[in-house]
């Protein structure tokens, strides 16, 4: 299926893997031990696409709780932990994947060692290998929801934003690729979707938003039939 895009990207947590819902039980729970009740519904709603320190960050602010350094790693090592035995694809991508005839990216907050580790386990790492990039090798504070990791993304294919369309499960993540001059596909099929997920992400910029992977391969050539003004 050929389209007027010339590069599609994905997010990975959240739509190419069902992970924000495990990272949501492992981080309410140290929230709530830390002095934060929360539950993981609203980690997920609040929170998702964030990486765990801007939640922390995010946290003290509001609350004005103090968290120490080593909550931070604390975290990592129990949700690497829960992904590497638990997490699993996201239904029908593999059937989009071999529909979307596009050029194709993965632009995440994630590391690339974990990406790496989650991608593996669910078998979609030749599917994107080596074109899979993390916002924390571009700096610390260059992470969605600044356009930063998107625009990498489309520079090395030596595309123009314009080109590019991009699927977002996350308000930061919409955020991130409307700021960068992309198009975005919303999508809410994964376990943290919540009852007013579709409306934010079209809040946020999302021209459309899907909850099966399975119709993603019909909605990329339907936008790439319309000019995007809106």
């Amino acid at each position: 299926m050929n389209t007027g895009f010339d590069l599609i990207i994905f997010d990975c947590d959240g739509v190419l893997v069902d992970s924000e819902v495990i990272a949501a039980d492992v981080e309410s729970k140290l929230l709530t031990g830390a002095g934060y009740p929360i539950s993981a519904e609203e980690m997920g709603e609040r929170f998702a696409g964030m990486t765990w320190q801007n939640i922390l960050f995010e946290v003290e602010r509001e609350a004005s709780i103090p968290f120490s350094a080593s909550l931070l790693e604390q975290s990592e090592k129990l949700l690497d932990e829960r992904l590497a035995s638990e997490v699993t694809a996201i239904p029908g991508i593999e059937f989009a994947l071999a529909k979307i005839d596009l050029p194709r990216c993965i632009c995440s907050n994630s590391s690339l060692a974990r990406l790496d580790m989650m991608l593996t386990k669910v078998g979609l790492i030749s599917s994107f290998a080596p074109h899979i990039y993390s916002a924390k090798d571009l700096g610390p504070d260059r992470v969605k929801p600044k356009p930063d990791i998107f625009l990498h993304g489309a520079a090395q294919f030596d595309l123009a934003p314009s080109q590019v369309v991009v699927v977002e499960d996350s308000v930061h993540g919409v955020t991130a690729a409307r700021a960068a001059g992309m198009r975005v596909i919303g999508f809410t099929g994964a376990s943290h979707t919540y009852p007013s997920h579709a409306d934010r992400l079209t809040d946020a910029g999302a021209e459309t938003v899907i909850s099966r992977m399975n119709d993603l391969p019909g909605v990329v050539a339907a936008l790439a039939e319309w000019d995007g003004v809106f």
